[in-house]
């Protein structure tokens, strides 16, 4: 029996639920069900997420149910902004499993992407996860309050008078900030961004 049938049916679950998670039609999740339609990477992480399951399991690689054990969960922020706590509870929209055991869990959070600025690596919508520091090395990408507002995403490069913040979508300039401005708007870096949907696209 395929094997996303099976766990549906394992835990009394219909077909609309799946289709709800995973935001597809029900005639979808009976595509699947069927194999008349190829699971994505994306939505079998899903999928495996959702049952508690590896995903070698969930694609019939594998008799082995239990994903590695080996987990740490972090925040995912609705909003970053200066002058209070980030980590509040009212802040938490949700959380994130990471595979990996992080010592240092407190100095990790998430962030949703929006906009398309970071196309096409990031789209609207991703899940980035987030090292809190004040500094990165030029070049790298990372989260960035400007005026105190929300939180964006970034590659800084740095220059002898300030910083460029650049996309990686052509069609959006960078944005170049003095040394004066970056300490009068303010602009600050608050965060390096260490992995995305591609583990270790940051590295």
């Amino acid at each position: 029996m395929n094997r996303i049938k099976l766990l549906r049916e394992e835990n009394n679950i219909y077909q609309k639920d799946l289709a709800k998670l995973l935001k597809v039609s029900t005639p979808a999740i009976n595509y699947y069900e069927n194999e008349k339609r190829a699971i994505d990477t994306k939505t079998a992480s899903i999928l495996a997420d959702y049952f508690n399951v590896s995903i070698d399991f969930l694609l019939g690689k594998s008799d082995v149910r239990k994903p590695n054990t080996k987990s740490s969960k972090i925040p995912i922020l609705g909003i970053v902004k200066a002058g209070y706590d980030w980590l509040a509870q009212e802040n938490i929209i949700d959380y994130v499993t990471l595979k990996e055991n992080l010592t240092n869990i407190d100095e990790y959070f998430a962030l949703r992407i929006t906009g398309e600025s970071m196309l096409p690596l990031l789209s609207n919508g991703d899940l980035v996860i987030i090292h809190k520091q004040n500094d990165v090395e030029s070049g790298q990408t990372a989260v960035i309050l400007i005026n105190d507002e929300e939180a964006t995403v970034k590659k800084v490069i740095k220059t002898n008078d300030g910083i460029e913040l650049h996309s990686i979508n052509p069609y959006y300039p960078p944005k170049k900030f003095t040394n004066e401005e970056i300490k009068n708007i303010p602009v600050k870096i608050i965060g390096r961004v260490r992995e995305a949907k591609i583990k270790g696209a940051f590295e």
